[in-house]
């Protein structure tokens, strides 16, 4: 499809300088600045009451910022309503008028603007959603993929510099929400307008976005692309609530060349010095990570088989799921605690087995280093405290 001439290339950067939300005793985002390049997708990521849509209601110009300004564009809008800001937001309940039919909910805005020949421009926008056989039929006759599609269009008609969404995919089914996922990419690309998007989902964010910045307790955690922020957390917390990670209690042990040599109980760890976000100095202690599908794992009497240079953990099966594409093991390991392990079902050695005494192994170059005075459970369900924001 080719790009829609009214709204390619218009997306406006976005600057957030200083903001922040209190409500009484409560700071639901403490001041944070945050540069959102224009054209970009750019997703606010975290739990329940991280703060990402109080600073997305902030942009919107719904909630008076505490503190600090908010720039689009280069203009400061931050005393402006949210009706004479750039801006246009898709809510999570569609917010369709259920007596209009398609054709006339994507064309309201420009009717309320008082344009007269809105023809073009929504049968263009009813293109971009692949809606355009669907332009008579009400919204209760749609799917929920389709309506959300009406509302993007109907958002997007009125060519906003930035498109703001908050948990636009949260009311979808797994299957549809995966398949809006990568709408939502495939319509960002083709218009080129800014887009902001909240959600609680970290698939969701890793698939669509740009650039993440992973929100926790109304501070912005760590920011990133989503490939960078997955390889490589600098907290637990990111690590944790980005996938899975095995975090390793470990002391420093010496440092050789472009690594660091670790003890973990009576195993001993390489870890590239240029992955670890902790104090690097020897008898020091840190956070040995490694995400689960990195690493292999081999009867103990495979242990010979083991190539050289390889980190390895000795530990006992306690349980295996198998859920098609893989196995996902739970082993407890003297060093590790209780340490997952995820294998793809190509060759399954049937001695994996719950009881079984196993050795992980896996490439050093995989491993990453975390502080080691946060809590492992950070970013865990239940590991962290949340509150309505």
């Amino acid at each position: 499809m080719t790009e829609t001439p009214s709204t390619a290339g218009s997306g406006g950067d976005v600057r957030l300088t200083g903001i922040s939300k209190t409500y009484g005793s409560f700071t639901a985002v403490h001041p944070l600045d945050l540069s959102v390049p224009a054209g970009s997708f750019f997703a606010l990521l975290g739990a329940s009451g991280c703060g990402k849509t109080t600073t997305l209601r902030m942009i919107a110009g719904l909630e008076d910022p505490t503190s600090g300004s908010v720039l689009l564009d280069g203009t400061d809008v931050t005393g402006l309503p949210p009706y004479k800001r750039p801006v246009n937001t898709v809510f999570q309940n569609y917010a369709l008028f259920p007596h209009l039919d398609i054709y006339e909910n994507v064309a309201f805005g420009l009717r309320r603007r008082g344009i007269k020949s809105v023809k073009k421009q929504v049968g263009e926008m009813l293109d971009l959603v692949q809606l355009g056989d669907f332009a008579r039929r009400k919204p209760q006759q749609l799917s929920g993929g389709q309506q959300q599609r009406v509302a993007v269009a109907r958002a997007l008609i009125n060519h906003p510099q930035v498109l703001l969404l908050d948990e636009p995919l949260g009311a979808l089914d797994l299957k549809l929400r995966r398949q809006m996922q990568l709408e939502l990419k495939r319509i960002q690309t083709e218009v080129g307008i800014t887009f902001v998007h909240v959600t609680h989902d970290q698939e969701e964010a890793m698939t669509m976005a740009d650039t993440v910045a992973v929100m926790n307790g109304g501070r912005v955690e760590q920011l990133g692309a989503p490939a960078d922020l997955y390889e490589n957390p600098s907290t637990t917390f990111v690590a944790n609530f980005l996938g899975t990670s095995n975090l390793i209690e470990a002391e420093i042990a010496e440092s050789s060349g472009d690594d660091l040599l670790l003890k973990a109980a009576d195993s001993k760890l390489r870890l590239p010095a240029a992955r670890c976000s902790a104090p690097t100095g020897t008898g020091g202690k840190l956070l040995a990570g490694v995400r689960p599908e990195k690493v292999s794992l081999v009867h103990a009497d495979e242990a010979g088989s083991i190539d050289d240079g390889r980190n390895r953990l000795t530990g006992r099966i306690v349980d295996a799921s198998f859920i098609g594409v893989s196995t996902q093991y739970l082993i407890d390991s003297p060093a590790g605690g209780r340490l997952s392990v995820y294998e793809q079902n190509i060759e399954r050695d049937s001695r994996l087995v719950p009881g079984a005494e196993v050795v992980l192994h896996w490439n050093p170059a995989h491993t990453f280093g975390l502080d080691a005075s946060q809590s492992v459970l950070d970013g865990t369900v239940g590991g962290t405290d949340e509150e309505a924001a």
